[in-house]
């Protein structure tokens, strides 16, 4: 597992408690915040996911 994937995932579960925090309390504005937070957080794992795959193919794994 690299850093990205490490704080893509974190930034994920970040923005799902922020999300969720925002439907408790009422307010659309941290909600947005949350959906975007998980956004960010998607890609930046996405993008470890890939270069995770792209080591592993050159090592012949």
């Amino acid at each position: 597992m690299n850093r990205d994937q490490i704080k893509g995932s974190a930034k994920l579960a970040e923005g799902k408690i922020q999300q969720g925090v925002g439907k408790v309390t009422g307010s659309e504005k941290l909600q947005a915040k949350g959906l975007l937070k998980q956004a960010v957080g998607k890609t930046q794992k996405n993008y470890g996911d890939a270069r995770q795959a792209a080591k592993d193919l050159t090592k012949g794994k």
